[in-house]
């Protein structure tokens, strides 16, 4: 029921957005917008096992973003530690990967209007009963991070949890985040940050094997990351205005945070 609920929501908003809003909106008259992605941040943009074709949370919005400016979107895959600076320089016209939206990054390339809001746990095995807050977690010099180098959640583990060493041993750096949630799944490592949404995808892609424990540790907004001064700019962010205004934006969170079971 909730599955068939959710679709109908989708349904209900494209409808409503072909109606009263893509006549408001800029016409690119079918221009080819570069998208690029990592395909290892569930659900917001991984593999579906049974296609082998990237799907997620951020196919889906950009997608629709294309349909109601009149653009194509062609998709690209960059590893997370290149994907700024080839938006920067040009190589691809928007991308996207659970981004948090800061100033640092910002320096570097334009971001859009946040898409997303949430707020990052701690991700941990289903069965994890030696800890239950990041307060146990950092006490105990046994217990191990898995995060990415230069991501929000590396920061989070360093400052808001550890010691603020960023060269702390109890963080284990690996390539993708992907990798990161496997580490933790196979023992590798004791705990993942990662955004509220994300962790409730991971959660039900695989039923058993995750939890979240202790509270929020902040919260952060996803942008989507152009080239600076783009003129997509101005476009994309009225796209996005007019998903959130019509709940098209709703019923992709509930699609894939809520219904979707790889």
């Amino acid at each position: 029921m909730d599955s068939l609920f959710s679709r109908l929501m989708l349904i209900t908003a494209l409808f409503i957005s072909s109606l009263s809003v893509a006549g408001n909106l800029p016409d690119l008259k079918g221009r080819t917008i570069l998208a690029v992605t990592e395909n290892a941040y569930t659900p917001l943009n991984f593999v579906d096992p049974a296609t082998g074709k990237g799907i997620g949370w951020e196919y889906d919005a950009m997608n629709e973003i294309g349909k109601r400016l009149n653009a194509k979107i062609e998709w690209h895959l960059s590893s997370w530690d290149t994907m700024i600076q080839a938006i920067k320089q040009g190589q691809y016209d928007v991308g996207m990967d659970g981004i948090t939206i800061n100033e640092e990054r910002a320096q570097q390339i334009d971001f859009t209007i946040p898409y997303m809001t949430s707020q990052q746990f701690m991700l941990v095995r289903a069965d994890e009963d030696r800890f239950t807050d990041a307060e146990s977690f950092a006490a105990n010099d046994d217990f191990q991070f898995g995060a990415q180098a230069g991501t929000t959640n590396f920061y989070v583990a360093v400052y808001d949890v550890l010691d603020g060493n960023e060269d702390n041993p109890r963080i284990t750096l690996l390539e993708t985040f992907g990798t990161s949630v496997q580490a933790l799944k196979s023992g590798d490592v004791d705990s993942v940050l990662m955004d509220a949404a994300s962790a409730r995808g991971y959660i039900g892609a695989n039923p058993g094997a995750f939890k979240m424990i202790g509270g929020p540790l902040g919260s952060e907004d996803f942008g989507f990351i152009l080239t600076p001064k783009s003129d997509l700019l101005t476009p994309i962010n009225a796209a996005i205005n007019s998903m959130k205004q019509d709940g098209t934006l709703d019923a992709l969170n509930k699609k894939w945070f809520f219904d979707f079971n790889q």
